[in-house]
């Protein structure tokens, strides 16, 4: 009651630090006609706030075809690692009947990381999941 009447008394407002910002990265990638994968930083976006939980990275988990995003420092040092499934072959859930899952071919599509600001992190490295190992794709300078 005392909020409606213009009187918020006993109530406190907790501001983001100035340090407290979300960095997102938005990128595209293109099947070529040679069979690899180009990849494009579309959009760099920084915003206040502060990420609840940081994604955990599980070597375990990773299959063919899938991407590791490794986010460095200038001497190649990994501070933020994080694992992103196939966005060229996504598997999405039918509904029907039954419950089926089927797996989706594109040529392009779309994927975005997102990780907690730090003036440490100078570059982004993308690698694909090969059968015989990792293949780089990507490094930007940040």
């Amino acid at each position: 009651m005392k909020y409606l009447n213009g009187k918020p008394e006993n109530t406190s407002i907790n501001s983001l630090s100035k340090n407290s910002q979300i960095v997102y990265l938005f990128f595209k990638v293109e099947k070529t006609d040679s069979g690899s994968e180009k990849i494009t930083l579309q959009e760099k976006k920084i915003v206040d706030g502060k990420l609840k939980s940081n994604p955990i990275f599980d070597e375990s988990e990773r299959k063919t075809g899938d991407f590791v995003i490794s986010m460095t420092d200038a001497n190649g040092k990994e501070i933020v690692k994080q694992l992103i499934e196939d966005p060229l072959n996504p598997t999405r859930e039918v509904y029907g009947d039954k419950i089926s899952r089927h797996t989706l071919t594109l040529q392009n599509a779309e994927f975005s990381v997102r990780y907690s600001h730090s003036a440490e992190i100078q570059m982004v490295k993308i690698e694909k999941i090969t059968d015989s190992g990792k293949q780089l794709l990507f490094t930007q300078k940040l």
